[in-house]
């Protein structure tokens, strides 16, 4: 169950640290549990492909209205950056088709 969770905040990481923009904005902090609520629906097509879902997009698309600084996504990626790695399967080509995929850059 640890390594499962572990791996799902990793797939999270790798994904909110792919989708930031440069430019800060000034406002709350984010936290990584509601990074993890946001885009927990992506990680099964992060390793098994099809169809991207649409929770998936929407959690996108919520993580994106949510950060308000540089620092909101660093602190999201220091969560789980080294976990990425344990994930087994994860396809990092099809991670980085996801915000074509939800209409997101």
């Amino acid at each position: 169950m640890a390594k499962f969770a572990v791996r799902e905040m990793a797939l999270v990481v790798v994904i909110a640290c792919m989708l930031v923009s440069a430019s800060p904005r000034v406002g709350a902090t984010i936290t990584c549990l509601q990074v993890t609520n946001w885009l927990t629906p992506c990680i099964s097509y992060g390793v098994m492909g099809g169809t991207v879902a649409p929770e998936c997009c929407t959690g996108i698309h919520e993580l994106n209205a949510a950060y308000k600084t540089t620092e909101d996504i660093r602190k999201a990626c220091s969560c789980v950056k080294d976990g990425a790695a344990m994930i087994p399967g994860l396809d990092y080509d099809r991670i980085n088709e996801i915000p074509g995929k939800c209409n997101t850059k």
